[in-house]
């Protein structure tokens, strides 16, 4: 049904097209987007509309809520009642966070039941979710007035490594501040879209997205050309940003200082640290005032207290070149996305880190809304030159016979995608399998991260090996995953959505990631001695078999044979010696092979004379 926009005071139908709006929902600031004709531009809300709004929440004496700079101001004088970086706690748990991020002026405390964040106010109970609605709900309300239009339709931003749990904690978000939210985009991904505008459809570039925000840090590298985005590898850490380096400024301060800490004080010289951070990115020394002192900070010390955070940025680069098998030199430029780019310190590092062009043409706080905002007018349908491909940031699988991982989706997959993998039972008369989906890199689902896991039942009762059960995974384009199992010959079916199952930890991905390096060797050794394992159980059970189902057509002395190397593998199968065992299951299966093959050739000969003998399964 085509829609037919009519002014509802004059009554006239107008020629005024919905506009759909791209929202950058930052740790520290957020900003809110559109497409102008084919300009994208930040929607001027906020203090002296400037287009940014600070994302804080604030709940005065009576009850009422103030978001954003007046929010921020009463960050010092009422930290207890302030909210702030609670994108940093959406979707989270008490074992996500470090001790020092468990340090924050307001309450927060866990769901007995799941684990997840939730931050007491004046002893009420608010999630996550809703203390962000209220800053997109104020976005909104101000994108309206100000468009003189009711907006309806959102695209809003993540960061790249965003688990299931906190995109859909986005989007709940979203929902409650009377959005329809048509898409969760990465927030590298929508920058390269802001970026991708203007590109001529026959320029093939790769670019590195170095996004360095106030909470999270996210890094991606792209292959641009005829106007598709590809995601060749993303990493990030959703831990590390400029929050992090007005921390490391605070604890100079204090110990220089010797300033005794308090909620009281952290919260003011959190303040002083962001004014100093901002002020060295022009001058090379600034004086803060705090109280009864004068607080000092040069360029010099800032870069030192920064170099921690900016390592971590440079190796997560590294990881990102390293996954998306591109050599550095292969790369046209780096763009610069988030405000804490703003550092000088930071370009210094990438230019002599690897040496190409820095682009910082757009304004780096603004260019994720800004991509957001093309990302809705393509959903609009008003732009189909452009296609955006995302990836995979782990492996997915399930857990197969002693605890092996068997992926199923590897990682820097593109999404969206749907894949398939049949699998059967390990025992006969199975009724019920588990299926457990895991993510990560290693061999074993022990070292793995478990995202979930369901029970398919019903399954009619047949020798092991027969049924035919069917798995497939589905990723949307939001990075939601959907799992489901089908037998095949009975049509069983069941099927899981992960949701809050998917807790993607930052730190823990980057930690895995390197593990999966680290110890690739031993998993290596692990998983063949498991197969092994596995192999000369498989023949135990089936050995035996034939043996019950062939007595009358075996030798004493062939039964013995069998029964010999069967124990001769058996006790090997409890050692930790893979290439024993293997061994010895190569000396069953050729000691063994020709009186399987006289057995076989007696059935041929009974079946063919009509009698019906059981096959060796």
């Amino acid at each position: 049904m085509a829609r037919i926009p009519i002014d509802i005071k004059t009554g006239k139908v107008t020629d005024q097209r919905e506009i759909i709006v791209g929202i950058d929902l930052g740790t520290t600031n957020s900003m809110i987007a559109y497409v102008d004709g084919e300009q994208p531009r930040i929607i001027p809300v906020g203090h002296a509309s400037n287009g940014i709004l600070p994302s804080a929440i604030h709940f005065d004496i009576g009850g009422g809520i103030v978001v954003g700079h007046a929010a921020k101001a009463r960050l010092v004088s009422s930290p207890q009642s302030t909210v702030y970086s609670v994108k940093r706690l959406m979707g989270r748990t008490a074992s996500d966070l470090t001790e020092e991020q468990r340090k924050l002026p307001y309450t927060v405390i866990s769901r007995p039941e799941t684990g997840i964040l939730d931050i007491v106010i004046d002893e009420r109970v608010y999630s996550p979710v809703e203390l962000s609605s209220y800053i997109l709900k104020d976005l909104k309300d101000q994108a309206s007035f100000l468009l003189r239009q009711e907006i309806r339709k959102a695209v809003i931003t993540v960061p790249a490594y965003f688990s299931d749990s906190q995109r859909q904690a986005t989007r709940q978000a979203g929902e409650l501040a009377g959005f329809e939210v048509l898409r969760i985009i990465n927030e590298p991904t929508a920058a390269s879209m802001a970026y991708g505008i203007g590109l001529s459809r026959e320029e093939a570039k790769t670019v590195m997205v170095y996004d360095l925000g106030g909470g999270t840090f996210d890094v991606s590298i792209l292959r641009i050309e005829d106007g598709i985005f590809d995601v060749l590898a993303s990493q990030g850490d959703n831990f590390l940003g400029g929050d992090d380096i007005d921390l490391a400024i605070c604890r100079h301060w204090l110990k220089q200082y010797a300033i005794q800490e308090d909620q009281q004080s952290l919260g003011e010289l959190r303040v002083a640290a962001e004014n100093a951070k901002i002020r060295l990115s022009e001058v090379t020394e600034c004086e803060i005032p705090f109280r009864n002192l004068v607080l000092r900070l040069t360029r010099t010390e800032l870069e030192e207290l920064a170099e921690p955070f900016i390592e971590k940025s440079i190796q997560c680069c590294k990881m990102a070149l390293k996954d998306s098998g591109i050599n550095v030199k292969e790369l046209d430029e780096i763009v610069l996305v988030g405000g804490s780019t703003r550092l000088p310190v930071v370009i210094k590092r990438l230019v002599n880190e690897f040496g190409i062009h820095i682009n910082d043409t757009l304004h780096p706080e603004q260019v994720v809304a800004l991509g957001a905002a093309v990302q809705a007018d393509i959903l609009s349908g008003n732009r189909r030159d452009f296609l955006l491909l995302d990836v995979t940031p782990l492996s997915i699988g399930i857990e197969t016979m002693g605890g092996l991982m068997d992926t199923i989706i590897p990682r820097n997959s593109k999404l969206p995608l749907r894949l398939a993998k049949q699998y059967t039972t390990s025992r006969d008369g199975q009724r019920n399998i588990r299926i457990s989906v895991f993510q990560g890199e290693r061999e074993l689902v022990k070292d793995n991260l478990l995202l979930g896991e369901f029970i398919l039942k019903g399954i009619p009762p047949m020798p092991a090996g027969l049924p035919r059960i069917e798995l497939v995974f589905s990723i949307d384009v939001d990075g939601i995953l959907s799992a489901k199992a089908r037998e095949l010959r009975s049509n069983q079916e069941q099927e899981l959505e992960i949701r809050s199952a998917f807790k993607l930890d930052q730190e823990e991905i980057i930690s895995r990631l390197k593990e999966s390096v680290q110890f690739a060797d031993s998993d290596m050794k692990n998983k063949v001695l498991i197969d092994a394992r596995n192999e000369a159980a498989y023949i135990d059970q089936n050995a035996r078999k034939f043996l019950n189902n062939n007595q009358t057509l075996l030798l004493p002395e062939e039964v013995q044979l069998i029964l010999q190397k069967l124990a001769a593998m058996d006790a090997l199968a409890g050692s930790e010696d893979a290439e024993a065992l293997q061994h010895s299951i190569d000396a069953f299966n050729r000691e063994t092979a020709a009186i399987a093959h006289k057995v076989m050739d007696i059935q041929i000969q009974q079946s063919l004379g009509g009698s019906q003998v059981d096959h060796l399964t």
